[in-house]
């Protein structure tokens, strides 16, 4: 009998033993998960500065502070069309210290461009969505044209002569591109640079004809008139650019570039910490300050549904597919 006893003693503290190899994780885990964020957490941007996604980031980063109870520290890291950002990014810990906005170019149509990448769509995880862009097409001040038409004319007259500038191939301002030139139909030359800052700093200076960009980072250099709007990807004017003409306005209604921008993790972040992220960005948002900002940038906030991570997801994917099938197009 006694034997018995001291053999189920035995088993117990060997099984106790077991469950705190085997579980002895999971107490810290949660402890962690409750008190993040405890220090800043970084928001990899994957352009230079002065583009459509690094305002947005940093209008949105500044109010995700203060619900969080840490500062957000935005890095921009340009190079490929966004895809250095988000190789970067999913080699992170999943600890949701480290996050990045992406767009319909670094989230979606760059797994066509880039068939070999080190990352694919299940390398992230979506937060939220953040802010809906809209593609407008500018020219330099001094081109030879006011209009889509007269543009498509000169255009096919100096066939691969004009050049279009963009944040590199795979961003979302090169889908904007190579969806007007093929709703267009003509052949120039598209320019890739680091990001949307730079090459819009060059339009200004002349040095190349136009750019593919969002509104948000174009509208203000229209209104100041250093450049011209040609056209916006867009059902209906934006009260921010009341004088650029819709695409259906401008005879090409099949030039569509309605965009967006959204917050990922790396693959593996615990869901409660998606929660805090997802619930500091959507009150930031809604905030009056993101909203106006959001306005001046002639963008909008996405509603109540694209905000939640499944409904960034669902956008994602449908935005693979017709991607994969846009630029196969010749």
């Amino acid at each position: 009998m006694i034997g018995r006893v001291r053999t189920a003693a035995r088993a117990a503290v060997l099984l106790a033993a077991v469950g705190v190899f085997a579980f002895g994780n999971t107490a810290p885990a949660a402890a962690q998960d409750s008190n993040y964020p405890s220090r800043p957490v970084t928001m990899i941007v994957p352009f230079a500065a002065g583009g459509s996604s690094d305002v947005i980031a940093r209008a949105v980063a500044e109010q995700m502070g203060a619900p969080l109870g840490q500062t957000i520290v935005n890095e921009n890291v340009g190079g490929a069309g966004g895809s250095i950002a988000l190789a970067r990014a999913a080699r992170a810990e999943p600890d949701g210290y480290t996050i990045v906005i992406g767009n319909a170019g670094t989230n979606a149509a760059t797994y066509t461009i880039y068939p070999k990448l080190s990352f694919t769509p299940e390398s992230f995880v979506p937060i939220a969505m953040v802010a809906k862009t809209f593609g407008v097409v500018a020219l330099k001040k001094e081109f030879p044209a006011n209009n889509v038409q007269e543009f498509i004319a000169y255009a096919k007259k100096n066939p691969g002569k004009i050049n279009l500038g963009h944040a590199g191939v795979g961003s979302s301002n090169y889908l904007i591109c190579k969806a007007f030139v093929q709703a267009a139909g003509v052949d120039v030359a598209l320019v890739g640079y680091r990001g949307a800052g730079p090459a819009l700093t060059d339009l200004i200076g002349g040095q190349i004809d136009g750019v593919c960009d969002a509104a948000t980072s174009v509208s203000q250099a229209i209104q100041d008139k250093l450049v011209k709007g040609l056209v916006i990807g867009s059902t209906k004017r934006l009260s921010t650019l009341p004088d650029v003409p819709t695409s259906a306005e401008a005879g090409i209604p099949e030039f569509e570039a309605q965009g967006w921008n959204g917050l990922f993790a790396p693959k593996g972040t615990p869901p409660a910490i998606i929660a805090k992220i997802n619930a500091a960005a959507r009150k930031a948002v809604a905030g009056e300050a993101v909203q106006k900002r959001l306005k001046d940038l002639s963008s909008v906030a996405p509603d109540e549904a694209e905000q939640t991570p499944e409904g960034l997801q669902q956008v994602v994917t449908r935005d693979v597919a017709k991607f994969r099938v846009l630029l196969q197009e010749k």
